[in-house]
């Protein structure tokens, strides 16, 4: 029996809260572990356990809260859809016109003619048959949320929501402190790891150190992983790709959206810097910047048409 994908996509969308919920049990945890059991009694022993404890505390629920607030805003901020009867503007000196878009805004483009119309930038015009609406630059057909997504990512599971030109920031976000966030976890209770086995007696009940073993794995797995995934995102950022046109670029040797790191760099987080590190864009950012509404893209003149993606 063949496997069918759009099972599959619909048990994903089927997901729902379940995947926020078991993010927030992990930060439980976490939290749990490491401020109730661990150090925050530290607090009222004084000393060198104060000095120990305060900082690691203060800054454990800083990065809490920027994790926390970089969580929801990818969560609850859409990815970016396609504007309703939104179409390209194509090159009239090429012979291509409006007209003939009209005449495809009911019924899907022939392969010939995705082929030879194009914007004036060079871009190729394309259309999706399943929304049955054209496709700006860089967009993506989403099965599983079953829609086009503006400059698509990937879909994740994790945030229950597709990762998209509007809310791809504040995943990055959300990767940067997650990383921070379990390294400190990870270090913190390091010392206790180790003394869990040696033969030094280990203050606490069964059930507390079980906690704190537990918290400790768990961390330490995700700070692994999370930095993988971490750089290899800001790989894409500094080339100016996705996830989804790094697999499809390959059929090309340039590519025409990478205009230098530090432009890559801005087109994600913006121009404003004191807004870098927080899931928000400033209000001249979104008026000065047209690549943050994910419709379209400065990019390298002079390059093939068929680098259409």
């Amino acid at each position: 029996m063949a496997w069918n994908v759009f099972k599959f996509c619909t048990a994903l969308r089927g997901l729902g809260s379940v995947m926020i919920f078991l993010v927030l049990g992990v930060v439980g945890v976490t939290y749990y572990a490491l401020v109730v059991l661990n150090y925050g009694p530290s607090l009222f022993h004084g000393g060198l356990d104060l000095l120990i404890a305060l900082p690691v505390l203060l800054l454990f629920h800083f990065l809490l809260v920027m994790l926390l607030w970089s969580y929801f805003s990818v969560v609850y901020t859409d990815p970016g859809g396609v504007p309703q009867n939104w179409k390209p503007v194509v090159d009239e000196e090429k012979g291509d016109a409006d007209p003939l878009l009209s005449e495809h805004s009911g019924v899907g483009l022939s392969v010939e003619q995705e082929n030879t119309l194009a914007t004036p930038a060079g871009e190729p015009v394309r259309f999706c048959r399943k929304c049955n609406q054209f496709k700006p630059p860089r967009c993506h057909h989403c099965s599983v949320c079953g829609r086009c997504i503006l400059k698509m990512d990937h879909h994740c599971v994790w945030v229950v929501n597709c990762v998209g030109s509007k809310n791809y920031k504040y995943f990055l976000l959300f990767l940067f402190y997650t990383f921070l966030e379990t390294t400190l976890v990870t270090l913190s209770l390091l010392p206790h790891f180790i003394a869990f086995f040696s033969d030094q007696e280990i203050p606490g009940t069964p059930g507390t150190i079980a906690a704190t073993f537990l918290t400790f794995v768990l961390n330490i797995a995700f700070a692994l992983s999370v930095l993988g995934f971490l750089i290899m995102h800001i790989s894409l950022v500094t080339a100016n790709t996705t996830t989804i046109e790094a697999f499809e670029k390959k059929r090309t040797s340039k590519w025409r959206y990478d205009i230098g790191r530090w432009k890559n760099f801005e087109q994600v987080f913006g121009m404003e810097k004191k807004f870098w590190l927080i899931p928000a864009y400033s209000e001249e950012d979104i008026r000065q910047m047209p690549e943050l509404q994910g419709l379209q893209y400065p990019s390298k003149p002079n390059l093939d048409a068929v680098q259409q993606f």
